[in-house]
């Protein structure tokens, strides 16, 4: 059973209506702005509020407190980035398990830099929040698209895919994640992806067991 969300960081309630949702994104947006410019421990709901246009009665009709607020944003964060990668899987079924790891990491690594600095905000955001429940929820959808995918290969059959899986999605995520927490230059980014594809590939034809 996947963990709960923790009680204390569940969202008054949800937006139902589009103008709420409207509302929402904007208190998202203003929130990726405010950590930006101020960094989290300088992050207030208030800040959030007058760079939304909002006012803070209607912060706390969704969001009890900053804490439930960042929850929140990373929430919706790894929501968009799982829909992502199930997108790639979905259109990468019946593909060479080559061309598989290729379009998973470009797909993982693209959501990543597109906007860079808010990915390296939201990795600091939750560095004193309990999100175990978010990763396990982000896992499990991962984990369920890239194993089906991978069963679909025509040139590669595995002993163990959910193993195989599991070795494939944490070498990229934790390499990408390293990518940034060095801040590398374009060049060392651009070489360190080529042979991170190109580990991958050879890691997967590795594995292939039995006839294909």
């Amino acid at each position: 059973m996947a963990p709960a969300t923790p009680r204390a960081l569940t969202p008054r309630k949800r937006p139902r209506q589009a103008r709420a949702t409207a509302t929402v994104d904007a208190i998202f947006e203003a929130t990726i702005q405010v950590l930006l410019s101020a960094g989290p421990h300088r992050l207030t709901t208030t800040r959030v509020a007058e760079r939304a246009g909002v006012s803070v009665g209607t912060m706390y009709q969704y969001f009890p407190h900053k804490q439930a607020l960042i929850y929140a944003l990373n929430e919706r964060y790894l929501e968009v980035l799982a829909g992502k990668i199930e997108t790639t899987c979905r259109a990468s079924h019946g593909a060479p398990v080559g061309r598989m790891a290729e379009a998973l990491i470009d797909t993982y690594w693209r959501a990543k830099t597109e906007r860079a600095d808010v990915t390296r905000a939201l990795y600091r955001s939750v560095v004193e929040l309990d999100n175990e429940a978010l990763i396990e929820t982000f896992a499990r959808r991962v984990d369920a698209a890239t194993v089906a995918m991978l069963r679909t290969a025509p040139d590669a059959r595995f002993e163990n895919v959910e193993h195989v899986n599991l070795t494939l999605v944490t070498v990229i995520f934790g390499t990408v994640r390293n990518a940034f927490e060095r801040q590398l230059s374009e060049d060392e980014a651009a070489a360190l992806r080529a042979q991170l594809t190109s580990m991958c590939q050879a890691y997967l034809k590795a594995q292939i067991t039995g006839e294909t």
